[in-house]
C-alpha cells in the first residue's frame, strides 16, 4: 500500500460575494414579496456573504460542470497539467443533468487525456466520497495521482422562478400563497462554488498533507429522510419519487426544489454526528487533544455551540480555539464546503509540520457522516 498525500488544493467561487441584503436581488422575490423567513434564518446561521453563479443582471454565469472545471484548472501549472491526471473523481448533489454523470461532463469540459472518471452522488458527503475513491485508488496503486472535487451550483434550484407554478397553484386554490418553511429555509443557507484536491503517492509541495485515514458512517437504517429533492416526503416518512408524479405536478408541487425536515434535523444531526465522530477517532486511536485543527462542515452557526456541548457531553472535547470555520464568509457550499475550508487553512500561513487536521462532514439527507485525518508533512 502506498502513502497518499494531498499535494495541492484549490477553489473557485463565482462572481462577487453576495451580501445578505442582495440575496433576493439575485434569487428573486417569491410572489413579489420579501421572504418572512429570510431575516430569521440569517440571524440564526450568521452567514454574511455567499457566492452565486448568477450575475447582477440575473443571467447565469457558470453551470456546475464549469465551476468544477475552473477549480481543477487552478490545480494545474507547468509541472502538473490536465493531461497528467490519471483519475478524476467528482462529487456533487446538484449535477447539471441526470445523465451523463457529473465527472464525465467535467472531463469533457476540462479536456486533458484519457483517464478514469468517477462520480459520487449524495449531498454534503459527496465531495468526501469522491475524495475517498481517489484516496483508495492511489493507496492501492491503481493510479499514482487523482484529482478529486466537490461542487455545487444550487442557485438555480432556489431561484424564485423555481416556485412560481406552486405559488400560482396555491393562489388558484385560494390558499395563502407562501412558500413552506422547509423550502424557504434553505434559500438563505446555500451557496455556489467548487473545490479540488490533487492526491499523489509522494509528498510533493511546500506542505503536503498525508491522509492517515478516512471513515464513513450511515444512520439511514434507523433515520427517516431529512433533506431531499426530486420527490416528496409522505406523512409516514417514506418518499414519493419524482418518477411517480405526472409531469404537470412537478412544478405545481416544486418536486425538484431542495427541502429539509427542520425538526428532524434539529433533533438528531448533532447526536448522530458526535456518535460517529467517537467511532471514527476511537477506531483509529486518535485523542481529541492531538487534533491541531478541527474543520467541521456545519450548515449554520446555530449548530456550533450545540455541537461543542454535545461533544463535551460525549467525551470528545476539541477546544473551540482549534476549530477552523469559514461559513460566514462563503456560505454553505454543500459537498464543496470542506474543500474550500481546507484550501483557506492551507493558504492561511498557520500550518506547520506535524499539525494534525480532522475533516468532519455531516450529511442530513438521511444522516451520513464522513471523516478524514491529515498530517502536515
Amino acid at each position: 500500500m502506498k502513502e497518499v498525500y494531498i499535494t495541492r488544493v484549490s477553489k473557485f467561487l463565482p462572481n462577487d460575494a453576495v451580501e445578505n441584503d442582495q440575496i433576493e436581488e439575485r434569487l428573486g422575490l417569491i410572489n413579489g414579496k420579501p421572504s418572512r423567513a429570510k431575516n430569521i434564518v440569517l440571524r440564526s446561521n450568521k452567514i454574511k456573504s455567499r457566492y452565486y453563479a448568477i450575475g447582477k443582471n440575473g443571467a447565469l454565469t457558470h453551470n456546475n460542470t464549469q465551476l468544477t472545471s475552473e477549480a481543477i484548472k487552478a490545480l494545474c501549472d507547468n509541472d502538473f497539467k490536465a493531461d497528467d491526471i490519471q483519475l478524476l473523481s467528482c462529487g456533487t448533489s446538484t449535477p447539471d443533468q441526470l445523465l451523463p454523470a457529473h465527472a464525465s461532463m467535467v472531463h469533457g469540459e476540462l479536456k486533458g487525456g484519457n483517464m478514469e472518471v468517477n462520480s459520487a452522488s449524495g449531498v454534503c458527503c459527496a465531495g468526501m466520497n469522491a475524495l475517498k475513491y481517489g484516496y483508495l485508488s492511489v493507496m492501492t496503486e491503481q493510479v499514482s495521482n487523482a484529482v478529486c472535487s466537490g461542487s455545487e451550483r444550487v442557485s438555480t434550484w432556489i431561484k424564485s422562478d423555481a416556485y412560481e407554478d406552486e405559488i400560482a397553484h396555491l393562489s388558484d386554490l385560494e390558499n395563502h400563497p407562501i412558500l413552506a418553511f422547509n423550502k424557504d429555509f434553505l434559500r438563505w443557507m446555500l451557496s455556489d462554488g467548487a473545490g479540488a484536491m490533487l492526491l499523489e503517492n509522494e509528498p510533493k509541495g511546500k506542505f503536503p498533507l498525508k491522509i492517515e485515514w478516512m471513515e464513513g458512517f450511515s444512520y439511514a437504517y434507523e433515520m427517516e429522510t431529512c433533506m431531499y429533492a426530486g420527490g416528496e416526503k409522505r406523512k409516514d416518512g417514506s418518499m414519493k419519487p419524482w418518477s411517480e408524479y405526472s409531469p404537470s405536478d412537478w412544478s405545481k408541487e416544486s418536486v425538484f426544489a431542495i427541502k429539509q425536515d427542520t425538526k428532524l434535523l434539529g433533533d438528531h444531526i448533532l447526536t448522530k454526528g458526535v456518535d460517529s465522530l467517537k467511532k471514527a477517532i476511537s477506531k483509529n486511536g486518535v485523542k481529541p487533544e492531538n487534533i491541531t485543527y478541527y474543520l467541521p462542515h456545519i450548515s449554520s452557526y446555530f449548530f456550533k455551540d450545540g455541537l461543542y456541548e454535545e461533544m463535551k457531553k460525549q467525551g470528545v472535547n476539541i477546544p473551540l480555539e482549534n476549530w477552523f470555520l469559514n461559513l460566514d464568509r462563503v456560505g454553505n457550499i454543500g459537498s464543496a464546503s470542506i474543500y474550500v475550508m481546507l484550501e483557506e487553512l492551507v493558504n492561511s500561513g498557520q500550518l506547520k509540520k506535524g499539525d494534525r487536521i480532522l475533516l468532519s462532514v455531516p450529511e442530513s439527507a438521511r444522516f451520513s457522516y464522513t471523516y478524514a485525518y491529515l498530517t502536515v508533512c
